[in-house]
């Protein structure tokens, strides 16, 4: 997770992309408890082992919906599952205190709920990139995340 592999001495500075920016001693599900359950979660499948994927529907309707119908299909075929209990472990430093942050919000995500991450992007003062975008800006917004990705690092370089 960013917020703790950014405390390392070559990170100048901190950029989260629709992403959870937990405090030290929590996780993003606690994160997540005062808000409504984003509607991308109805589609997540659990296997006995606790391993999270998304079914076609909800790739395409939910994590991915401003991406083309061809490569949401891809995405939906070649994800790697996601251990779930990782949303249930709590961050033991949080990086943004010391590096400056930016923050690309997403405003149609409906994987993590756009007032969540209005609220960490507040909390961690990023300077904030809100675009009209699903839960992955980088496919469908990829110059505006560049973009953000380069004014993060341009002020480092001042």
């Amino acid at each position: 997770m960013i917020t703790e592999i950014g405390q390392h001495e070559r990170v100048k500075s901190l950029v989260y992309v629709a992403a959870f920016a937990p405090s030290e001693g929590q996780s993003a599900t606690d994160m997540s408890k005062d808000y409504p359950t984003p509607a991308g979660f109805n589609f997540v499948i659990t296997d006995k082992e606790g391993f999270l994927t998304l079914s076609l529907e909800g790739m395409a309707k939910h994590f991915a919906l401003d991406v083309p119908a061809a490569r949401t299909r891809i995405m939906a075929v070649t994800q790697g599952p996601v251990r779930g209990k990782n949303f249930d472990e709590k961050v033991t430093v949080a990086a943004w205190r010391n590096k400056p942050s930016w923050y690309v919000l997403c405003e149609r995500d409906h994987m993590i709920q756009p007032a969540l991450q209005q609220a960490m992007a507040q909390k961690i003062s990023a300077h904030v990139v809100s675009l009209p975008a699903s839960h992955v800006p980088q496919l469908s917004k990829p110059t505006q995340v560049a973009n953000a990705i380069l004014a993060a690092a341009a002020e480092q370089s001042k």
